[in-house]
């Protein structure tokens, strides 16, 4: 985890703490691809279910250094493909994926019996919270 303060890491979970858009920014060859995803955070990670041989996930392969952008909010982060969605490792993630994505997450726009069907964590390395005239600062502690 990172060293939000309490008050910081509060909005965090009260803004991103659910089904949020965010932008998520990749490289490759140079040249930067965004695009928005659905994510759900938590302590200092974002969660993304996708496809793992989507052009996101197969950028991140190759770089997994990502930028991500959201209300109020900028960051960088370490992609990092967790594998298949169903499998025993992910179960709690998942869990908490499915009840913050309720509202869409059944309506065959995912296809869950696929090995595919994956989920991407975004580990924030550094980061930018805006809030009431506050600035907060994110940096991972290693």
């Amino acid at each position: 985890m990172g060293n939000w303060n309490q008050e910081a890491e509060a909005i965090m979970k009260e803004r991103f703490g659910k089904d949020t858009i965010l932008a998520l920014a990749t490289v490759e060859d140079g040249v930067p691809h965004v695009r928005s995803v659905n994510a759900y955070y938590e302590d200092g990670v974002f969660y993304v279910i996708t496809y793992g041989i989507s052009n996101k996930m197969r950028q991140i392969e190759k770089n997994p250094a990502v930028a991500v952008c959201g209300d109020w909010f900028t960051a960088h982060g370490i992609g990092r493909n967790l594998g298949y969605f169903g499998k025993p490792e992910n179960h709690e993630i998942a869990e908490k994926l499915r009840k913050a994505f309720a509202e869409w997450i059944d309506n065959g726009h995912n296809d869950f019996s696929d090995e595919n069907t994956c989920i991407l964590s975004i580990e924030l390395t550094d980061g930018i919270l805006l809030s009431h005239g506050r600035r907060y600062d994110y940096a991972k502690n290693y």
